[in-house]
């Protein structure tokens, strides 16, 4: 068993709770979390591990929503708008997948490992990122996505999905859960969600889809006109959308653990659906920012739990969730900083496990040993500003526990 003392504990529980001078014991599971009086108490004769001076010791992140198919991009892509991106993807999307190699994807993995990241929600269009997935320590939900609106290419896109499905099942494991994801309702064909939900439904899995995303999302949804009508009719053939928002969100009824992510153009109503399914909200601004030029309105689901993830590197330039976290905290202005602080790290940890359905992102006895550690350049003088100080001034962690074992040792 380990036995940490920090200066911070942060159990990053609905409370928020913080134990000045605590000790976590663990193993693969959390033994304990107390103050180190209360440790003594317990374990008179034990020796403890100091971490250091302003060492904090928190649950791993969880980075709830990731591409990394198009890990390749740097400068290929256009930004600014979400139309204007996509053609630029569907244009270079056979060079971008080349560079995606394993060795790439291995490198990126990697780094989210040493910035803090134990847990990742991982998007697969292709499964060429499957092997990486699980080969890593990192803790791995993995959703095979299903995409395509031409009736034609039906048949052979639910065909192909099964195949991809089947050989992530096949993998398997403990840091390996497979998942589904639906692309978005705008881009894939109601056939395909209503069948591939019957999968989830049948083996009890996490599914997360696209929702919302841009204007050209929303009009396209809503009035079958806006930004996406030369791309439907003159590329596809398709005169008018297949389903309305409220529609796409109807069939996604008793899915045990279901996030929507983006949501920055969902209004009151389908918001409200959300909020009955029992859903999450994944959060990522940077990605946000770079597509649309525009932020989810926090103050509209404050009663829906929150996630948070970084998307791709074919819209984000890192997969750091502590960059992502700094992003969304000078994003959202209009909340006192030390309360937005802590709602983005609640979203950053517990919020994320809540979407993936794991027993992770809290430190609580009996729950799974994801831990980070790391030092802030000084002492904090009020509780109160931990938080924030732990979002402005860290970008890489000393150690990154997964199921109980460092992995940067």
């Amino acid at each position: 068993m380990e036995f940490l003392h920090a200066n911070w504990v942060l159990t990053c529980d609905n409370n928020f709770t913080i134990i000045e001078d605590g000790v976590v014991v663990f193993d693969e599971k959390i033994v304990l979390v107390s103050s180190i009086e209360d440790f003594k108490i317990k374990y008179p004769n034990q020796e403890v591990e100091y971490l250091g001076n302003n060492s904090v010791l928190m649950p791993g992140l969880i980075n709830t929503h990731v591409h990394l198919e198009f890990s390749g991009n740097k400068t290929t892509l256009s930004y600014g708008n979400f139309v204007k991106w996509l053609f630029s993807v569907i244009e270079h999307r056979e060079t971008l997948i080349e560079k995606a190699t394993e060795k790439l994807i291995d490198e990126e993995l990697s780094k989210m490992i040493k910035n803090g990241t134990t847990t990742i929600g991982a998007i697969s269009s292709y499964s060429f990122d499957m092997n990486s997935c699980v080969k890593s320590p990192l803790n791995v939900v993995y959703f095979t996505e299903v995409l395509g609106s031409k009736q034609e290419m039906i048949d052979t896109l639910f065909l192909d999905f099964q195949e991809k499905l089947k050989m992530a099942i096949k993998n398997k494991k403990d840091n390996f859960i497979p998942a589904i994801a639906i692309h978005s309702p705008y881009s894939t064909h109601p056939f395909l969600i209503r069948e591939v939900l019957k999968i989830a439904k049948q083996r009890d899995m996490v599914v997360s889809t696209h929702f919302q995303e841009s204007v050209a999302e929303n009009d396209w949804l809503n009035y079958s006109s806006g930004e996406f009508e030369y791309f439907f009719k003159d590329m596809l053939d398709q005169h008018e959308s297949f389903t309305k928002p409220s529609e796409f969100l109807y069939q996604f009824k008793n899915i045990k653990h279901l996030s929507f992510t983006h949501c920055v153009q969902a209004n009151k109503k389908e918001l409200a659906q959300i909020k009955e399914l029992g859903a999450s909200i994944i959060h990522c601004p940077n990605s946000n920012r770079l597509l649309s030029n525009v932020a989810l309105n926090l103050s509209y689901i404050e009663d829906i739990p929150l996630a948070m993830g970084t998307d791709g590197l074919s819209s984000n330039t890192t997969l750091n969730m502590f960059d992502e976290l700094k992003s969304a905290f000078f994003i959202h202005t209009n909340f006192d900083t030390n309360i937005l602080a802590r709602r983005l790290l609640l979203a950053a940890t517990v919020g994320g496990a809540k979407a993936l359905g794991l027993e992770k992102g809290v430190l609580e006895k009996g729950k799974d040993s994801d831990l980070i550690s790391f030092i802030l350049p000084d002492k904090i003088n009020n509780l109160e500003d931990l938080a924030t100080a732990i979002i402005l001034h860290t970008t890489q962690v000393d150690r990154t526990y997964i199921k109980g074992k460092n992995e940067l040792s």
